[in-house]
């Protein structure tokens, strides 16, 4: 492994069979990225194999040497950039590869690339008005649920949501005066109504004490966090009934991060490596390992909390499921969108 530096950008360089002495380098700009990858005379006529996540080389220059020179110039928005957030960091991921056989084998060159940024501050979305869907918890806490748009800036500016496109479903706990506290989802369920009794019918979205069960049966996850008193539920939008009004109610539970066990945690599902991951420290994902059964509170702090009213139900909606040629017909105010007091039975 190889580690250059290209103006503040960390790149690892991971050589296969194929490829050797890459020459390439990296500038990263406002909201896009300028590579050059230099190769040699034998490697001019597969240039049309060498791609930036999903791009072709925007340009390709032939010199006197009859060397070549691979120019990506791409917006972060194109090419598959992986947007990620760490902490205060920004951090764009792609690869550059080459490719000489059908996608379906593996490259025979992999160049990790990485620009990293100073997070925007107004990344972090503003809590939400007190017209706008507060949900005041016990205990001096007030916790917020909200859909968020796509660039995860604000939120959404509407409730249409593309079938198989992604939910960003933001919640958080504004502790004031409060010691700092972890805000899990326990729970989560989506309903065609607002208002949850014994007997609803339920779509299990979150469950056993926080697992995600739909990181197993489709593609979502827990995004990183920004901060440990909010979290962000990238969830897949499902085949709930097309245009008929959806809800999504959540268990929100404010916790002391150093006493995670099996009842207060955050798991998804990673399929690359066939394992239950927990959110906030992977090396104790042994935590997660219950949500193939059936996970139990081993901590009696935690039923001393339950009964000073660390958690919280909300409930986020409407939210309408459309195919994906209908997400642009009409739109609705995002005052529709937001997080309210739910008092129902379900969540005990």
């Amino acid at each position: 492994m190889v580690t250059q530096f290209y103006l503040g950008v960390l790149i690892w360089a991971v050589y296969t069979t194929t490829v050797a002495n890459a020459d390439i380098k990296v500038v990263c700009a406002k909201d896009s990225v300028m590579i050059t990858w230099r190769i040699s005379a034998e490697m001019v006529p597969h240039a049309a194999r060498l791609f930036l996540g999903s791009c072709m080389p925007s340009h390709l220059n032939v010199m006197t040497t009859g060397e070549g020179e691979a120019q990506f110039n791409y917006q972060f928005a194109e090419c598959k950039f992986k947007k990620l957030i760490k902490g205060k960091r920004l951090i764009y991921q792609n690869e550059l590869t080459y490719r000489p056989h059908a996608k379906t084998k593996p490259a025979a060159f992999v160049y990790p690339i990485e620009c990293i940024y100073k997070r925007p501050e107004a990344w972090v979305p503003q809590f939400l008005n007190p017209g706008s869907g507060v949900s005041d918890g016990r205990g001096g806490l007030i916790f917020h649920m909200a859909l968020l748009n796509e660039q995860l800036t604000g939120v959404a500016k509407t409730n249409l949501v593309p079938l198989g496109s992604f939910m960003p479903i933001w919640a958080a706990v504004e502790q004031k005066s409060h010691q700092p506290l972890l805000l899990l989802m326990e729970e989560c369920v989506a309903a065609p109504t607002r208002e949850l009794q014994h007997g609803s019918q339920v779509y299990p979205i979150i469950d056993n004490k926080g697992c995600l069960l739909e990181s197993m049966r489709g593609n979502s996850v827990f995004l990183p966090r920004y901060h440990s008193s909010a979290i962000i539920l990238y969830l897949q939008s499902f085949k709930f009934p097309l245009g008929e009004e959806v809800y999504i109610h959540c268990k929100l539970v404010a916790w002391d991060p150093e006493v995670l066990d099996e009842s207060k945690k955050a798991c998804h599902y990673v399929k690359e490596n066939g394992r239950w991951e927990l959110l906030d420290d992977p090396f104790q994902s042994s935590l997660c390992s219950c949500c193939d059964s059936t996970c139990k509170s081993r901590s009696k702090r935690g039923v001393e909390w339950e009964s000073h009213g660390q958690s919280h139900n909300s409930v986020l909606g409407p939210l309408i499921i459309v195919e994906p040629s209908d997400s642009r017909s009409h739109s609705t105010p995002v005052e529709l969108v937001i997080a309210a007091d739910s008092q129902f039975s379900t969540f005990s």
